[in-house]
């Protein structure tokens, strides 16, 4: 048996946090992806355990099979937010970039992060649709423009904006680095750096 009281900190093993789920929402192209890649290289830097949920890549995976009803962007909401409340509960700081344009979507996987006592921080993207749609490399705000194509948040699907988040950036107002150093600061103060 190892006496476990004289092992020394393995130097190479990432720097451990309480674990948190950081979630991103806001129009789409309204720079949640981005934002959050930049600021999982920052983390990772500094030897934290991250993960990045996209919506679009979860969406392929996990979420495989919904469409863009109502319903099926709630279950696809609570689908990532279960997973990213698991992987915080271990440890883990938790990039969700997803849109995830209903209230009550958003509220229930606050909620389900306060029942398991796992941190849960929403960021909101203020980005104009008009600043949003000169972004959108996938041409989506111009096809919904022309009526192509239908259930686009922000154009004929509602986006609801969050009330009271824990920080509201507009990415049309501020650099990148300003950004990410705004995200960074919201996590140092809540205690996850």
């Amino acid at each position: 048996m190892t006496d476990t009281s004289t092992l020394a900190a393995d130097p190479a093993a990432p720097a451990r946090t309480a674990g948190g789920t950081l979630w991103l929402t806001g129009l789409p192209s309204a720079g949640k992806t981005t934002l959050a890649r930049a600021l999982a290289t920052q983390l990772t830097e500094r030897g934290l355990d991250v993960e990045i949920l996209d919506g679009d890549e979860v969406r392929t995976h996990l979420s495989a099979g919904l469409g863009f009803s109502k319903a099926d962007r709630e279950t696809q909401v609570t689908r990532i937010g279960y997973v990213a409340e698991l992987l915080a509960r271990h440890g883990v700081l938790v990039l969700v970039p997803v849109i995830a344009p209903y209230a009550d979507a958003r509220a229930k996987v606050a909620a389900h992060h306060a029942d398991k006592g796992t941190a849960h921080w929403q960021v909101h993207l203020s980005t104009s649709v008009d600043v949003c749609a000169e972004r959108d490399v996938k041409g989506l705000y111009a096809k919904a423009f022309r009526g192509e194509i239908s259930q686009m948040t922000g154009v004929d699907d509602p986006y609801e904006i969050p009330e009271n988040p824990d920080l509201r950036i507009d990415t049309a107002a501020v650099t990148q680095d300003a950004a990410v150093a705004a995200l960074i600061g919201l996590l140092t103060e809540r205690g996850a750096l």
